[in-house]
């Protein structure tokens, strides 16, 4: 049996979307790239414990602790914790340690309660008001399809040091992941090829290779999406687009 997510939006200007899923034993997890940081806690034999992700820029195949409950928060593009920078965690995580009891942890020099899948964004707000999360506007407006008084080199070293990629790393990794949500949704290959903009059918299956981990014909097999974390639609795609096509 593999994973089953439970997903939701929020009203979070903060939060790209909310998860919530179960293990069983012996399972192992595809986790495409993704463009986002988040933070993940997981629940096993009654000891909660949280971590902060940075952006994942290639797939990695990795066991899942067993009989746990996972909750996860994916931040938007432009979200920052000014002193756990994304650009430090990129193919990384820190675990944050324990607060002295099972509800809590220490985040920025204080205790916060556990958050859960129901109060994210209530726990979102409270770490918003403490400025431990902010937001970085000019990488927000460039990653929404506008455009900022700036240069392009400015601009890129913004972004990269707001989310730890480059421009073109977010719109490789978010057209990569658009193109395997189509094709699980029955789209044909040479559709997807020439909807997103890709050469051909070899750049499709190159790009889907290095940031998924799958071929095009794989990812349309029987309940493959169920092995594959993190691939959920984002507006950042169609946004980023329609910037690149103006750039």
């Amino acid at each position: 049996m593999g994973l089953r997510y439970e997903e939701r939006l929020s009203d979070s200007p903060f939060i790209e979307r909310i998860w919530h899923t179960q293990s069983g034993r012996g399972f192992w997890v595809n986790s495409t790239a993704i463009s986002h940081w988040f933070m993940a806690l997981w629940t096993q034999e009654g000891i909660t414990r949280i971590a902060v992700h940075g952006p994942k820029s290639c797939p990695i195949v990795a066991p899942v602790p067993e009989d746990a409950d996972f909750i996860g928060i994916v931040f938007k593009h432009g979200a920052v914790m000014p002193h756990l920078l994304a650009s430090q965690l990129v193919d990384n995580e820190v675990e944050l340690p324990a607060a002295g009891t099972q509800e809590s942890f220490w985040l920025n020099s204080r205790a916060w309660q556990f958050p859960t899948f129901d109060n994210a964004d209530t726990f979102v707000n409270q770490l918003m008001r403490e400025d431990t999360l902010i937001s970085e506007p000019v990488v927000k407006a460039a990653l929404s399809g506008q455009q900022p008084e700036l240069s392009s080199r400015s601009l890129q070293r913004h972004i990269l040091r707001a989310t730890g990629l480059t421009y073109n790393n977010i719109y490789q990794i978010e057209r990569a992941r658009q193109a395997s949500l189509l094709l699980q949704a029955g789209m044909s290959i040479l559709d997807t090829v020439y909807q997103l903009g890709y050469a051909d059918q070899p750049h499709l299956t190159r790009s889907l290779r290095q940031l998924i981990g799958l071929t095009p014909a794989q990812l349309t097999a029987p309940r493959i999406s169920e092995q594959l974390s993190f691939l959920f639609k984002t507006n950042t795609f169609a946004d980023a687009m329609l910037s690149y096509e103006k750039a």
